[in-house]
C-alpha cells in the first residue's frame, strides 16, 4: 500500500518511523456483536467465556484458514460451530470504528511526512475489511499484515520483517501496541516500545520522541 510523497524526517526525532498495531489502537475491535448477529448475544458470551477464542482466533493471524479454523472447532467443539461461522460471516460488525484521537495522530504524522507502517495481528482473509473501511490506512507506508506473512507477534522475526520493509533500523522505530507482550517484544529487540492506554498519552509520548504532533 503506497502513501503520498513523504519528506525526510525531522534530524531532532529520537526515531525515524512510527509502526502501528491497528486492533484497539487504530480501529476498536470486539468479536461479540459479530458472532451475536448469528447466534444471539447470550449464546455468543456463552461462546466467548467457555472457549479459548483468543487462541483459536491466533492461529488465522499466524496463517490459518478459515476453513481450517472451522474444521479445529467442530472437532474440538462442535457446539459451538454455529458460533465460529458467525463470526466470519459477520465480521465487519467486529470493526467498532476508530479509536478516539489515533487517526488524528496518523494524520498529523503523514502530513509532516514522517515514515509510518502498520504491523497487524490479523487473517489474510478478513484483513481487507479493514482498508476498505479505514482510509487512514492508506497513509501508512506499507502494512505487514501477520496472516499473509505466516508470522505474528510477538514472534520476533514479524518485527525484524517490518524494519526490513520499513528500511528503517529497529532501533530507530517507535512501535505502538496494547498488548504489553507484543510490546515487551518489540523493546527486547530494541525499539522503542509503548502500550497504548490511550490517544492523549500517546501524544505525549511521541511529542517526547521528538516528532511533529502538536501539544494538546
Amino acid at each position: 500500500m503506497t502513501a503520498p510523497d513523504t519528506q525526510t524526517p525531522s534530524t531532532t526525532a529520537v526515531v525515524d518511523g512510527v509502526v502501528w498495531d491497528f486492533g484497539n489502537v487504530l480501529i476498536r475491535w470486539d468479536p461479540l456483536p459479530a458472532i451475536a448477529a448469528g447466534i444471539g448475544d447470550a449464546d455468543a458470551r456463552a461462546f466467548l467465556e467457555s472457549y479459548d477464542f483468543g487462541s483459536w482466533n491466533y492461529a488465522q493471524d499466524a496463517g490459518r484458514t478459515w476453513a481450517q479454523a472451522l474444521t479445529v472447532l467442530e472437532n474440538e467443539a462442535p457446539e459451538w460451530i454455529a458460533a465460529g461461522a458467525a463470526y466470519v460471516d459477520n465480521f465487519p460488525l467486529s470493526l467498532l470504528g476508530p479509536v478516539p484521537g489515533t487517526h488524528d495522530l496518523v494524520r498529523e504524522l503523514a502530513a509532516a511526512g514522517f515514515p509510518q507502517l502498520g504491523l497487524t495481528n490479523w487473517s489474510a482473509e478478513l484483513y481487507p475489511h479493514a482498508p476498505a473501511t479505514y482510509d487512514v490506512i492508506g497513509l501508512l507506508r506499507e502494512v505487514v499484515v501477520s496472516g499473509e506473512v505466516c508470522l505474528a507477534k510477538p514472534d520476533p522475526a514479524i518485527y525484524r520483517l517490518v524494519a526490513e520493509r520499513a528500511g528503517i533500523p529497529l532501533e530507530r522505530l517507535a512501535f505502538v501496541d496494547d498488548s504489553v507482550a507484543n510490546v515487551a517484544a518489540a523493546a527486547a529487540l530494541g525499539m522503542q516500545a509503548f502500550q497504548f492506554t490511550g490517544a492523549e498519552q500517546l501524544r505525549r509520548d511521541l511529542l517526547a520522541l521528538g516528532l511533529p504532533v502538536t501539544a494538546l
